[in-house]
């Protein structure tokens, strides 16, 4: 069975199911229809990686693309505590709760335009290095790559692949001096959240000087943004505070860079903000297509129900874009052409 049609069907079974995604549940739910043994040679028999994706998504991707786009970057760890140790599926720390986790660290990338959000490059942290340590004498595993590097790798392909998009959007996770540099050089800019002990220069002269301050020093009484200097990098940013007001009534405090020193405040946090979508699709494909529910043990299988899990989400965000091509005119509609079925809504 075609790739096309067997996940289609996948891509079904995981969004219509609740509990585990097994092969014989897929099975059952089809009435035989589709085999144990077909849906298991499915997720075995090739890699489906982020290239994949990018084939499978390229048409909606190209279908409402426009030069507003917003990339998005973040992780976050599928929890696997009963599944046996690989190099995916591995102890790494959750930022988010402070300690370590067992289980599969993604990274996307997620392209957004308007309402509608489209994961376009993907990456699994492969813990594929086994080093001693040295006071314990115990064994762990450690990534030949690190997060940044495989960011900064994902970021060229979709420039390569001429995905639309003028700004990154990415927490302080991702906010390096080296990943700065690269956005710059791919000529496009960055809006990166930075920790409250980030050194920056207020001026040429202090920076010439060595007079770097701490980012919450700085700011401390500074509701406007101002044109700073990060240790580093070559070309200065703005760097606005921004209070925010958590859901337990708490406030909090964001500090953000941004290299379009075009911007004021009120388009940084503007744009920012749209970020938060990324945690939507986290939500996402952990509670409504099973990311964390597949009992697969090799690493094969593993890495393609991660693959066909982030598919099935693009199955709903295109159920959104089609509410949206139903609420346009008939003048903003052109037909695919050879398919009298397929529309582009132009915008």
């Amino acid at each position: 069975m075609a790739l096309g049609r067997m996940l289609d069907l996948y891509t079904d079974f995981l969004i219509s199911s609740d509990g585990l995604r097994t092969a014989t549940g897929m099975s059952a739910m089809l009435d035989g229809m589709v085999s144990h043994d077909q849906v298991t040679r499915f997720l075995g028999k090739e890699d489906y990686d982020s290239r994949t994706l990018w084939k499978e998504v390229k048409l909606t991707v190209r279908q409402i693309e426009n030069n507003e786009g917003v990339l998005i970057v973040d992780d976050t760890i599928e929890a696997k505590p009963y599944t046996d140790e690989n190099e995916i599926v591995c102890w790494h720390f959750d930022h988010v709760s402070g300690h370590n986790v067992k289980g599969i660290n993604l990274i996307t990338l997620l392209i957004r335009y308007g309402d509608i959000a489209i994961p376009v490059a993907y990456d699994i942290v492969r813990k594929d290095q086994i080093v001693k340590d040295e006071v314990t004498g115990k064994e762990r595993r450690i990534s030949s790559r690190t997060k940044n590097e495989m960011f900064r790798d994902m970021v060229a392909q979709c420039i390569k692949n001429q995905v639309k998009f003028n700004h990154i959007l990415a927490d302080s996770w991702f906010s390096s001096k080296e990943n700065m540099e690269f956005v710059l050089e791919q000529k496009k800019h960055f809006i990166f959240a930075m920790k409250s002990n980030r050194t920056i220069a207020v001026s040429k002269e202090d920076k010439r000087q060595g007079k770097f301050q701490q980012v919450s020093n700085v700011m401390q009484e500074q509701d406007q943004p101002i044109l700073a200097h990060i240790k580093g990098l070559k070309k200065p940013v703005l760097v606005i505070k921004q209070v925010f007001t958590n859901e337990d009534g708490s406030t909090g405090i964001l500090y953000l860079a941004c290299s379009d020193v075009t911007l004021d405040k009120d388009s940084i946090t503007t744009l920012y903000q749209k970020r938060w979508r990324i945690e939507e699709y986290h939500k996402s494909i952990k509670s409504n297509t099973g990311l964390e529910k597949s009992p697969a043990k090799t690493v094969r299988t593993q890495q393609n129900h991660v693959f066909a899990t982030l598919c099935a989400y693009v199955v709903s965000e295109r159920k959104l874009l089609f509410s949206e091509f139903n609420r346009v005119s008939d003048s903003r509609k052109i037909e695919v052409k050879g398919n009298p079925s397929r529309f582009f809504v132009i915008y």
